[in-house]
């Protein structure tokens, strides 16, 4: 059956751009069930479950903020778990009595048909749910074979770390920090309980760099380092766990994250190793794994403005010329480039209709990394990024544009497009949430029905 066409479809200017909402507040988010131990309010979800009538996008938030806690710590004091929202007893609700009803049932500040929010108010919360999300860890079947843990305050380690994502590892990233782990990350750690495996070589976790382990879990460290001696640490790492070399090799900006944060989701995808350059000189431990690896061919993700002509020289001389640039002049349309890539077996070439997508903001490359268990599994698809909370790139708008589904008879038999949007309402509020869910929605292309 051939794939749906795109001809004939709205502009981007018919589609509807989103009711306003009020401002998000308290009442978005669940609040955090009380006990002790963490493990107990993991056990109190299938009621909670149960309680929002089986509705599965919306059960993925409740689930998550049950677990880590998504309310301050005022909600925090409520005692038994969050009740099923019930609709305003009022008998001819007005427009905002609608929007208010709304938002509690979770829609669409949560999830609509064609969106899911993963809703944390920081990268390590947004980490601990998209492991969660990924591995439900409702039996042993369904949990992973090892954890990755980096550190917070270091970026690049998390974007490098998102390799050891990709098959046989398959290691979710959470997030610590040097003196201890957040409740978020040390909750997911308690219901992900990794059982380490053969792929994993018995490890539970890799930690790298200052972020301690949980105490009791067989853990392999990548000691504290430079950006660029720990992504090659991180590659070496992989190497030793598949026995085999990259085929491929990226390499990002150390200085500036908006340009590297597509390398995380694609590395999660395919195993391919990120490494770090500054903007006109290569580092030596860089150039190092360049050598080690002079078969792989090396794709520099950023225009000249972020990585230099006379890096991607360097890198063409160390590795017989097979170096290609994927770029665009700003994070939005970066993310975009490397999106539509491809070139033989590297690259999403993602062009069409028909794939999931992850929406993150462009000032917080930890989420990046965070969300990139989300882009190696389910929807399987690339990172893309907005630069604004409330307005959607005009950039972004064209490409869910040109990759809207379409059907021309039958929609059960169609493509179609969905997209994880990564952070609360002050990363990107409901209202581009709703335009995004706009240009997914699988469109009826002429004809009679």
């Amino acid at each position: 059956m051939p794939r749906p066409i795109n001809a004939d479809l709205p502009s981007a200017a018919e589609l509807p751009t989103g009711e306003a909402t009020r401002e998000p507040d308290s009442r978005d988010r669940v609040p955090l069930p009380p006990g002790k131990r963490r493990r107990r309010r993991r056990r109190s979800v299938p009621g909670a479950l149960k309680a929002i009538g089986g509705l599965f996008a919306l059960a993925i938030v409740f689930v998550v903020a049950a677990i880590l806690g998504g309310g301050s710590a005022e909600e925090s004091d409520v005692s038994g778990p969050a009740p099923a929202p019930v609709p305003p007893a009022a008998e001819q609700p007005g427009e905002s009595d609608r929007a208010t009803t709304a938002e509690q049932l979770g829609f669409p500040a949560f999830a609509t048909s064609n969106t899911t929010r993963v809703g944390g108010s920081d990268p390590a919360s947004n980490a601990a749910a998209v492991a969660l999300a990924v591995y439900p860890s409702t039996e042993e079947a369904l949990r992973p074979s090892a954890v990755s843990l980096v550190d917070t305050a270091n970026w690049q380690a998390a974007i490098a770390a998102s390799v050891l994502m990709a098959e046989p590892v398959r290691a979710p990233l959470l997030l610590g920090e040097a003196g201890g782990l957040a409740e978020p990350t040390a909750a997911a750690f308690d219901t992900l309980d990794p059982q380490g495996n053969p792929e994993s070589r018995g490890a539970q976790v890799f930690s790298i760099g200052a972020a301690a382990a949980p105490e009791g879990l067989e853990t392999r460290a990548i000691e504290p380092a430079g950006p660029a001696a720990t992504a090659v640490a991180i590659a070496r790492l992989r190497e030793r766990l598949v026995d085999q070399p990259p085929q491929h090799l990226i390499v990002a900006s150390a200085d500036r994250p908006e340009f590297a944060m597509p390398a995380a989701a694609w590395a999660a995808r395919s195993g391919d190793p990120v490494l770090f350059t500054g903007p006109r000189r290569l580092p030596k431990a860089t150039a190092a794994a360049l050598r080690r690896y002079r078969e792989a061919r090396v794709y520099v993700l950023g225009p000249s403005s972020v990585i230099s002509s006379d890096v991607v020289r360097q890198i063409g001389r160390i590795g017989d010329g097979q170096v290609r640039r994927v770029s665009g002049e700003d994070p939005v349309a970066n993310a975009i480039a490397l999106a539509r890539y491809a070139d033989g077996n590297f690259g999403w070439n993602v062009n069409d209709p028909g794939h999931g997508f992850v929406l993150a903001r462009a000032d917080s490359p930890l989420d990046a990394a965070a969300a990139s268990a989300l882009s190696a599994s389910g929807t399987w698809g690339p990172l893309l990024l907005t630069d604004s909370a409330d307005t959607l790139p005009a950039a972004l708008r064209g490409y869910l544009l040109d990759v809207k589904p379409g059907y021309t008879t039958d929609p059960t038999r169609a493509f179609y497009n969905h997209v994880w949007v990564i952070g609360d309402q002050e990363a990107i509020d409901v209202n581009q949430q709703a335009q995004i869910d706009a240009l997914a929605e699988l469109a009826k292309i002429g004809g009679e029905g």
